[in-house]
């Protein structure tokens, strides 16, 4: 099984690398970009057959290490390949 975690920084904490890159967009031109959020996608290659398993195994091991909760959020997606 695949588990794609996201990481995203919660709503009111800042994010300087969004910030970054939407002033970068308004320089090489682009308009219409009010804001821009940055996180980060973690593909985890799991043995694990079963979806109910390896969505709990995922979301267990973004609470512990993959995101800090107390200024991220994160979601898991598990697909068959």
């Amino acid at each position: 099984m695949r588990a794609v975690v996201t990481v995203m920084l919660k709503e009111g904490v800042l994010d300087p690398q969004g910030k970054a890159i939407g002033h970068a967009l308004g320089t090489l031109g682009f308009t219409g970009v009010n804001d821009v959020r940055a996180g980060k996608l973690i593909v985890l290659d799991l043995v694990e057959t079963d979806p109910v398993k390896a969505q709990a195994a995922a979301e267990d091991m973004a609470r512990k290490l993959l995101a800090n909760t107390v200024i991220e959020s994160f979601r898991v997606a598990v697909q068959a390949e």
